[in-house]
């Protein structure tokens, strides 16, 4: 697939880069190679391919859910500007 310099300078306008008209014909070879490197991984056979997250297996530590802090509402609520009831007072904003 080729992409041309109309199609360069939408891509930098739609991702929100300055490109400079004369860096434009370089832009759109690079996307070019881009996307013609990932049609050439669309050739790949994956049929019988399990999707992995790694390439080695393994399992993330896991800790205990527990509760370690807390059990003070009230040095909590002291730096609140409105706290009524145990609870953070906020304006209604939805009517």
């Amino acid at each position: 697939m080729s992409i041309d310099k109309d199609t360069a300078r939408r891509v930098a306008h739609l991702a929100r880069i300055r490109v400079a008209s004369d860096d434009l014909e370089a832009l759109a070879g690079e996307l070019s190679h881009i996307l013609g490197f990932m049609e050439q991984l669309n050739e790949v056979d994956i049929d019988g391919v399990d999707p992995m997250t790694s390439v080695t297996p393994m399992a993330l530590p896991r800790r205990a859910d527990v509760v370690t802090d807390g059990g003070y509402p009230d040095k909590i609520l002291a730096n609140a500007p409105d706290a009524r009831e145990g609870f953070f007072a906020v304006p209604k904003v939805v009517e």
